[in-house]
């Protein structure tokens, strides 16, 4: 090896350690930044009112967690019920799909929130419309495919939509 090869070699070797020595990096404390324990997010309440989409963004952090909102209802619907993972007989229970509460100008389906209502509870509630502002509150049983499963535990109607006044005029 020629002797511009060993100065490099040397330069090589040398360099990482010159550079830590310039930025006075203490590796005792370097080593115990990387390995501290990750400090989980700010623990919530065990009940939140919030917002559908909010809990869509970050369904692990409800996981267990009751949550109530308020969400215009679309339709019943099938979706999700007897998916494996996050069983709801689609015998005993009915899907809900709600509009997105971040979209104003479409009516766009919230279809990422899984929410499921027992079917007799559901009876209670036939005369639900499109639009029709709803109540709900429920339980984050889990969030298989990142998105939340919601048992619904209870349900009102907040204000029926205003499309029987408009088609009367």
């Amino acid at each position: 090896m020629n002797s511009n090869c060993k100065k490099l070699y040397k330069l090589i070797f040398i360099l990482p350690f010159l550079l830590f020595s310039a930025v006075n990096t203490d590796f005792n404390s370097l080593y115990a930044a990387v390995n501290a324990p990750v400090k989980p997010a700010a623990s919530l309440p065990n009940s939140a009112f919030v917002s559908p989409v909010t809990v869509v963004n970050c369904p692990q952090q409800y996981l267990n967690k009751t949550i109530t909102f308020e969400a215009d209802f679309i339709s019943y619907s099938a979706l999700g019920l007897d998916y494996k993972p996050a069983f709801r007989d689609s015998a005993k229970y009915i899907g809900v799909l709600i509009k997105r509460d971040d979209v104003s100008d479409h009516v766009i389906p919230l279809s990422e929130m899984k929410l499921f209502i027992k079917r007799e509870t559901a009876e209670k509630f036939a005369d639900l419309e499109s639009g029709d502002k709803i109540k709900i509150s429920g339980t984050v049983f889990s969030a298989a495919l990142g998105d939340p499963w919601v048992d619904i535990t209870s349900l009102s109607v907040v204000k029926k939509s205003d499309k029987e006044d408009n088609n009367s005029k």
